[in-house]
């Protein structure tokens, strides 16, 4: 990030995070991004967030482990597909080997619905196939804030698969926005 510090001086840019942190990205914050924009913003979220249960509270934790084959499951520490469980998509030797990762250590794990993601089709090998996808937007914030037409498009290069992180294999598609 050259030129970072010398921006922020010069009061060009603002820093949630201090570079190398990754304060805001907790995945153990999201359940509660709709009570945080009602506090500091005084209304109500403008986009739904996906339904988080934070497994140290004991009743979302026995409704979790109840129903792993539904949910998925993530390490609130990890990035890059690492540490999750997707239940729909694994073993039951598997789901019970994370039912007693939680149950040891329940505060290291958010668990949400699973949600199918969106599709596009993939030149893959030649041939054109669809692959589950994920839209990251670009946002600048400024004086005003600005949603920059495009994004990134994370795909999911593995037949079926959910996961869309390129630390587990899988890629990126260019992201057109015609208007």
């Amino acid at each position: 990030m050259p030129g970072i510090f010398e921006a922020f001086a010069a009061g060009n840019v603002a820093l949630a995070n201090a570079p190398g942190t990754g304060v805001a990205d907790d995945k153990g914050i999201y359940a509660y991004v709709p009570r945080i924009i009602k506090y500091y913003l005084g209304e109500d979220p403008i986009l739904q967030n996906i339904e988080t249960h934070i497994l140290a509270e004991q009743k979302p934790r026995e409704m979790v482990l109840q129903n792993l084959d539904k949910m998925v499951v993530k390490a609130v520490g990890e990035s890059g597909g690492y540490g999750m469980l997707i239940g729909p998509h694994a073993t039951q030797a598997q789901r019970d080997e994370f039912a007693l990762k939680i149950r040891e250590n329940p505060r290291n794990y958010i668990a949400q619905p699973t949600i199918m993601l969106s599709r596009a089709p993939c030149i893959l090998d030649g041939t054109v196939d669809g692959r589950h996808v994920d839209l990251r937007p670009y946002i600048l914030y400024g004086d005003k804030v600005r949603i920059i037409p495009g994004g990134l498009t994370r795909v999911a290069l593995r037949k079926g698969s959910l996961v869309v992180n390129s630390s587990q294999g899988g890629g990126s598609k260019d992201t057109w926005v015609l208007y």
